[in-house]
């Protein structure tokens, strides 16, 4: 499927990973020839039409091409079960799409930045420690270390988590049928998101006509301790960008303070806002001219 508006084409470009459909997006720039290339990827259950369309537009306006994509389990990307967020099987997605990317006609691949938000800002430090010919990436309030984000849960809610996360590797043995619980949440609910920034940051990033289910199976909860983005850092050679949020309720902004100085060529850029606000008005606006500029430069454009 093709559509085209005043300022980019955009056709369906899926691909293979681990044996599995993953939905991707290809925009390009009307009039440029081999453009180079950002792929971009979203954070925590979340889908690519979760505003991440908004960023693109402005990168391809900018004579960049953009492939965005939705991990298994999510959106019209295929596996079993659903809603399964895993950031080891979102690090082999990344490896698929960067290598599907190498492959597309009418893209320079020697220029090729990824971009991830949130969950996916960890990813994109993973990927890029893999990938040593990426040209740079862009960490945008990042998930850095499991441990840190896991210091400003409450008590009990981490209690919750764990015996959530056991009940779903025993119901999945036992049973074939995962346990779900809320990926957001208002405060007071029991969700692996329920800070007061949470339920409408995150719901509001949702477009109206979504197909999305807010569940996740319970057993990420515990995997993110054991996933820690910032132990990666020093292996990145490229440029990157990191955008942290001096108000995210989220993520630890001291964490992402502290894995941007590892980075080599790392540039940290430090907002007054929280883990949400990037995708929406002002903050978006400040912040997605900050990431175009950066990889304007890193692609000599």
């Amino acid at each position: 499927m093709l559509e085209k508006s005043t300022s980019l084409i955009k056709t369906d470009s899926d691909f293979i990973s681990r044996g599995e459909r993953c939905s991707g997006w290809l925009f390009l720039p009307e009039g440029t020839e081999n453009p180079p290339i950002v792929i971009m990827g979203h954070g925590f259950a979340a889908e690519k039409t979760f505003r991440l369309p908004a960023f693109a537009q402005r990168f391809v306006e900018n004579g960049m091409a953009v492939f965005m994509f939705d991990y298994r389990t999510f959106g019209p990307s295929g596996g079993e079960p659903r809603n399964y967020v895993n950031p080891f099987h979102h690090g082999q997605d990344w490896d698929a799409a960067i290598s599907h990317v190498r492959q597309l006609d009418g893209i320079d691949t020697t220029r090729i930045a990824l971009w991830g938000s949130s969950f996916a800002g960890g990813h994109v430090i993973y990927a890029a420690a893999r990938h040593n010919d990426i040209t740079a990436i862009v960490s945008q309030v990042p998930f850095v270390d499991g441990i840190a984000s896991m210091i400003m849960a409450k008590p009990l809610d981490l209690l919750k988590a764990t015996l959530a996360g056991i009940w779903d590797i025993v119901k999945t043995t036992v049973f074939k049928s995962p346990h779900y619980v809320k990926a957001v949440g208002k405060p007071g609910e029991f969700a692996v998101m329920n800070t007061e920034e949470s339920w409408k940051g995150y719901t509001g990033l949702i477009p109206e006509d979504s197909t999305w289910e807010n569940k996740v199976c319970a057993k990420v909860l515990l995997m993110v301790p054991l996933y820690s983005p910032l132990l990666k850092a020093t292996k990145v050679r490229c440029p990157a960008l990191v955008v942290a949020a001096e108000k995210d309720s989220l993520i630890p902004v001291k964490a992402v303070r502290w894995t941007a100085g590892r980075l080599k060529k790392g540039e940290l850029l430090v907002l007054q806002c929280n883990h949400f606000e990037p995708y929406y008005g002002e903050w978006f606006e400040k912040i997605v001219a900050a990431e175009t500029a950066f990889l304007l430069k890193c692609f000599k454009l």
